[in-house]
């Protein structure tokens, strides 16, 4: 993994209207051009939830290209050929994933979804900002993994080991 072009990133949750999307537009961000995000659910909803945008947008993040869709497009010929792949909930690491192109490195960051939580509107948006605050954490260690010095194996055990990291705060 030591050449220098852009690494592709496909973040897979059920719906895609939440979880994958926040991680997409993080990494899009904050990876400096190093990183290319996509953002696929195996059941799409057809559209990002509206506390997801809102959450985004108030922290200054472009949303006009974020859209809900099925993972299926990440697999067809002529598709952005993936160097890693992450699921973001359980339900989607459990399902049989497509074939993808180029044998990405996977692995599993599951997070609980901020669309099913139940209580107020002040409640139900905390549920959005502490899954943005999640995901940033563990995206903010990727981006710092030396990932071009790092031999297949080792890369690995450091993205399954960030999948269980817990933040400081919560330690």
């Amino acid at each position: 993994m030591s050449d220098d072009k852009a690494k592709n990133v496909l973040f897979l949750c059920t719906g895609n209207s939440a979880r994958s999307i926040l991680a997409e537009a993080i990494l899009n961000r904050d990876g400096g051009g190093r990183f290319r995000a996509f953002s696929a659910g195996s059941h799409p909803r057809g559209e990002v939830h509206p506390y997801a945008l809102d959450l985004l947008e108030r922290l200054n993040f472009q949303t006009h290209d974020l859209r809900s869709k099925d993972w299926s497009e990440f697999a067809e010929p002529g598709a952005p050929v993936m160097d890693f792949v992450f699921t973001v909930c359980d339900r989607a690491a459990a399902e049989s994933c497509p074939l993808w192109p180029g044998q990405p490195m996977t692995a599993h960051w599951g997070v609980p979804d901020p669309a099913a939580a139940d209580g107020t509107e002040a409640e139900k948006r905390f549920a959005f900002a502490d899954t943005f605050r999640m995901l940033n954490s563990r995206l903010s260690i990727f981006l710092n993994l030396p990932i071009a010095s790092l031999d297949a194996l080792s890369l690995q055990r450091q993205l399954d080991r960030i999948g269980t990291s817990v933040p400081a705060e919560e330690a």
